[in-house]
Parts: C-alpha cells; sequence; structure tokens
C-alpha cells in the first residue's frame, strides 16, 4: 500500500515555518496539517559534534510542541545546518552577515545536514541526512545582487539552493538535493513507512 493511503488513518503535523518544507511534503502527496507556531529556544551544547546539531535541534523542537498529540497523531519536527569547515552557519542577522556567509562558501565545498525528528504518542524516531554542496567561486557582485533581490535571511547559510544563487552558483551536490532545500524527503518517507 503506497505511503498516502496508509497515511489516510493518520493525522502528519508539520511543526515548520518553512515554505520550502510545505512545497516538498506536498510534492510528494503528502497530506498535513501545519502547526500553530510555538516558540522553541533553539539553543545547542558548544562541545556537540556539528554534525549531530541539526538533529539535536529537531528533537528539541518536537519536545517543545506544546499539545499532547491524540493517537493517530505524528508530529514531524526538522532543522537544517550548513557547516563550513568546523564552523556552523545558521540563519544570517543581518545582510552584511549574509554577504559573509555566502563569501565564506565561495569557491569551496560546504556540508548541509537536516535532521528530523518523527514523533508519536508511543515512539520517537530521529535521523539525519547530510549533503556535499560546491561552490564556484562567485564575484561580489553576485553576491550583492542575490542579497538585494533575494530572501537569505530566513536561510541557514544566506542560500537556497532553489533560487538564482542556485542556478548560477552551484557546480555539485553529493547527496539530496531536496536536503539542502531542507527536507531529505526520501528518508522521510521510508522513515514514516516504517513507523506507521
Amino acid at each position: 500500500m503506497l505511503l498516502q493511503d496508509r497515511l489516510k488513518n493518520y493525522r502528519l503535523i508539520l511543526a515548520s515555518a518553512s515554505p520550502r518544507r510545505r512545497e516538498l511534503l506536498a510534492a510528494c502527496d503528502i497530506d498535513f496539517t501545519l502547526a500553530e507556531r510555538f516558540e522553541c529556544e533553539e539553543q545547542y551544547p558548544a562541545d556537540l559534534e556539528a554534525e549531530k546539531v541539526a538533529e539535536y535541534l529537531s528533537q528539541l523542537k518536537s519536545n517543545a510542541y506544546p499539545t499532547p498529540l491524540a493517537e493517530r497523531d505524528i508530529l514531524l519536527t526538522a532543522d537544517t545546518v550548513v557547516i563550513s569547515g568546523e564552523k556552523i552557519l545558521g540563519k544570517p542577522h543581518s545582510e552584511e552577515e549574509a554577504r559573509e556567509m555566502i563569501s565564506m562558501l565561495s569557491g569551496a565545498t560546504h556540508k548541509v545536514v537536516t535532521g528530523v525528528t518523527l514523533r508519536t504518542v508511543e515512539r520517537t524516531v530521529s535521523f539525519s541526512a547530510e549533503s556535499l554542496v560546491s561552490f564556484r567561486t562567485l564575484d561580489a557582485e553576485e553576491i550583492e545582487y542575490y542579497v538585494a533581490n533575494y530572501r537569505p535571511m530566513d536561510k541557514a547559510g544566506a542560500y537556497g539552493i532553489q533560487e538564482w544563487i542556485g542556478y548560477i552558483g552551484i557546480e555539485g551536490i553529493e547527496g539530496s538535493f531536496y536536503n539542502v532545500m531542507g527536507l531529505p524527503v526520501q528518508r522521510l518517507y521510508s522513515s514514516l513507512k516504517e513507523l506507521i
């Protein structure tokens, strides 16, 4: 039986403000309910390995969800981080910081890790997926154009792979493209099938 048919007996709750995650779930023909916004202080231990941060934050968001789950509810939370060297790049707080982040990624390969947590009344399953992304060297005008014309402020690492900068700047990807967008949908699909 297809996952979307099996999910008809459940309510999948997406607890994410990301329009890209909503788009990716919808593209998989997976019905979901969007959770109301809730507060979660996204902090992680300073000594936590960079590759484990996204999964840790997805669990933190899951635990912060304020509404008790019903028997047939599945809560989905996720977090994406960009890792350049050993430095974690979150969402930029200013245009200047966005320019700095993109300059750091220019002409180099970085890692994108998305952590996902699925939680029901009885079980919690967490996993993360990694992708390597290589940018060609971008010139200052290209970086300036992107920051001025797109919305880097709501994106880890200050860029969206599905936007202009991805088309003109990315030379190669190793791993899931959709993971870089913010949700490793193939892994998620398989995990949901195993969960229910």
